[in-house]
């Protein structure tokens, strides 16, 4: 059998330095920095980003401008994405072209004291009103001994009336709303009646105490009655109002009523207080469904009331803070007021998708439903808007500028975060905190540019913070306390490579996977899932193995095989099929008595007929193993070998490709197992298969010797 040499393998399968990363060349960009992009036209860093969000924002403009009941919006994406922000800034936008918002008062109602009576008033004719009542009630108050003394003396109420008369007119000029509203004019007509009643049916004390009760009606009691509760308020020129409640309570969505205390006077109606749908009446109020959920005690009354809401469109001012009955028939007696508000719910997709069946009559009321993409292609359009998007967020954030290699770099870091030399990320929130810490590196030695040193400085120092694990398990491995071999070759034997996350951290690590091949009938045993210490992908991946074993050695099923798997050192379970190829050339290795280059790891899922295919945290997974070698001591034979599905999703650190670059290390890719086996073992499948099928057949023999077939004659 013949030997393939390093040299042979090269040509087909070895990658290229250049085919390692992205390398954005800074000649693209029209400016030395991107304080260059900063002009008295430039656009917001909002607007910018959605450049690369062009499809959402479609969307969201057309939902913001139907105006009818029952459109509200929907945006889902993962944080990071600029789903809020963004959705804020159209908000904002289209709310400055929609009519003025109005502002909400509650009155005393004469004719019905349990009943508050809510009016809708142009905006700022509220702030009036309370204005003019407040000075009305510091009037009568100043005049309101000299009036009972006149009726007394008189037994008359002409000086009362007349007061009145002066004092209304008074109110009707600095108020001028008043003569074009109907149930403004009929409530102060009750309110002159309540008035002249009231201090008609007062009588002087004739006790002789020196009393005269007068005291009785100088109190809030009395007063109280005649002010204006001003439940929203808006300034005349504002445009629609535009809310994010970031808190979401049932009191800030759908307000309440302060308590009132034993001694109290205040009247019910000036203890009511508005929540955030209110004040967003005319508007748009953006909420986050994550916030709701994670409220355990009323996320689940939130969202039954926001249901209500919708479905009604209509708002009832309730006691929530409270299982008191005091104030009971108040709240009962009270109207129900007349919303119209956008609501605009920020959801991940896996909130969404989790609530839709059981919520599916809410989500109903949200039938724009805007889609925030976490990646968007690499082109020059969306490389100038990430540009400008920089521009602006160092003038936001008072720092540095970049130069036009760093703003490269801050785009291939973006690359690397998708891990796709096609696709860039769109998580903004990340660009922003490496934008921040490569200004802060910048400041550091003393520059007035960010440069491409700052920003690959600030990536090493984040790497530094969170790899003191990696530097844990690599120096166990370099210690020899996890068993993995770099060098040299072994049968049976091959180092996988593991994808660790961490949430605020994530990294690979090669394993050792083994397997042993003896006669028997079970076929494709792993350790690991006996042991119940392994996942139903990773059960998937091994079973679809040995459905290729099957059909690779057809002609000698059943086959005749019990081959042991195992994760050799993992004590904490393990999921994924992106080992499957790994296991595959273990057992092939096993089985032929092939030995398998132990400096080459091996990353790749397969299916049944033996394509191999792509897998995640591929970067990751590279640099991991990159590093152990390195500490170890690299000898120019190892490597990785990977799917060449994946080749696009290569963004490898400048140290890995560099020592690809100095023949130190190397990248190989395999379309299929034929070329997995070939790099590996040095022979072609075809060749594997015919020393496996000796050990195949001495299998066979084995067992027939030992289960010989028990032979039945029939009866005479």
């Amino acid at each position: 059998m013949s030997q393939l040499t390093h040299s042979n393998l090269s040509a087909s399968t070895l990658l290229s330095p250049q085919q390692l990363t992205l390398n954005i060349s800074a000649k693209q960009f029209n400016f030395a920095d991107t304080s260059a992009l900063i002009s008295a036209k430039s656009i917001s860093a909002q607007q910018q980003a959605w450049v690369a969000q062009s499809e959402a924002k479609k969307a969201a403009e057309f939902g913001l401008n139907i105006q009818q009941a029952g459109f509200n919006l929907l945006a889902l994406g993962e944080p990071g994405t600029g789903r809020t922000t963004l959705m804020l800034s159209a908000m904002h936008e289209a709310a400055a072209s929609q009519a003025a918002p109005c502002d909400l008062v509650a009155l005393y109602q004469f004719d019905n004291t349990n009943k508050p009576l809510f009016l809708k008033l142009p905006a700022g004719v509220g702030a009036q009103l309370k204005q003019a009542l407040d000075q009305f009630i510091r009037q009568l108050a100043k005049e309101l001994a000299n009036l009972l003394e006149a009726r007394v003396k008189d037994n008359s109420s002409a000086s009362i009336t007349t007061f009145l008369a002066s004092q209304i007119s008074t109110i009707k000029t600095n108020v001028p709303h008043i003569e074009y509203n109907q149930a403004l004019i009929h409530y102060f007509g009750l309110l002159q009646k309540d008035v002249l009643e009231y201090l008609e049916a007062w009588q002087p004390n004739t006790s002789g105490d020196g009393d005269s009760g007068l005291e009785a009606l100088l109190s809030e009691s009395f007063f109280g009655r005649y002010r204006v509760n001003v439940l929203v308020e808006h300034a005349e020129n504002q445009s629609a109002p535009v809310i994010y409640d970031n808190d979401p309570s049932l009191q800030s969505l759908f307000g309440g009523i302060e308590s009132a205390g034993d001694s109290s006077s205040t009247p019910d109606f000036m203890r009511l207080r508005a929540g955030n749908l209110l004040r967003a009446d005319g508007g748009a109020l953006l909420l986050n469904l994550r916030d709701i959920l994670a409220d355990e005690a009323n996320g689940a009354q939130l969202i039954e009331k926001l249901h209500r809401f919708l479905r009604n469109g209509t708002l009832q001012i309730e006691d929530l803070s409270s299982s008191s009955s005091q104030g009971g028939s108040f709240v009962s007696a009270q109207a129900a007021i007349i919303v119209s508000v956008k609501l605009v719910l920020v959801a991940t997709r896996e909130d969404y998708y989790e609530l839709i069946d059981d919520k599916a009559d809410f989500f109903g009321y949200f039938p724009i439903k805007i889609e925030f993409a976490e990646k968007v292609k690499a082109n020059a359009e969306n490389y100038a808007a990430y540009a400008a998007f920089i521009a602006q967020k160092c003038q936001q954030f008072k720092c540095s500028h970049f130069t036009a290699d760093a703003v490269a770099a801050l785009l291939q870091a973006m690359h690397r975060l998708e891990e796709d030399q096609t696709r860039i990320s769109t998580k903004f929130a990340v660009l922003e905190k490496l934008m921040l810490e490569s200004a802060a590196a910048a400041g550091l030695r003393g520059a007035k540019l960010v440069e491409l040193e700052d920003v690959k400085a600030a990536i090493k120092r984040k790497y530094a913070r969170h790899s003191y694990i990696e530097a844990h398990m690599r120096d166990s491995i370099v210690d020899n306390e996890l068993m993995i071999n770099v060098q040299g070759e072994a049968i049976g034997q091959i180092n996988g490579l593991t994808h660790i996350d961490l949430a605020d951290a994530s990294f690979g690590s090669p394993v050792r996977i083994s397997a042993n091949c003896y006669a028997g009938r079970q076929g494709v045993l792993t350790i690991d899932r006996e042991v119940a210490m392994s996942g139903p992908t990773h059960d998937k991946g091994v079973m679809i193995l040995q459905s290729w074993l099957h059909t690779n050695f057809a002609e000698f099923n059943p086959l005749n095989l019990t081959a042991s798997l195992v994760f050799e050192q993992e004590y904490n379970g393990v999921d994924g099929d992106s080992a499957s190829c790994a296991e595959l050339f273990a057992v092939l290795s096993a089985l032929a008595q092939l030995p398998i280059k132990q400096g080459i790891a091996v990353t790749g899922a397969m299916n049944q007929h033996g394509e191999v295919l792509p897998v995640g945290g591929l970067n990751e997974k590279i640099e991991g193993y990159f590093r152990v070698c390195k500490d170890i001591g690299l000898d120019g034979k190892q490597g990785v070998l990977l799917p060449a599905r994946n080749m696009r999703h290569l963004m490898l650190s400048d140290e890995v490709v560099n020592a690809v670059t100095n023949g130190q290390f190397h990248i190989a890719t395999m379309g299929n197992v034929a070329d997995g086996i070939l790099h590996l073992t040095g022979h072609t499948l075809d060749e594997v298969n015919s020393l496996a099928e000796v050990r195949l057949n001495a299998f066979k023999k084995t067992l027939e010797a030992n289960f010989p077939k028990v032979s039945t004659k029939s009866a005479d």
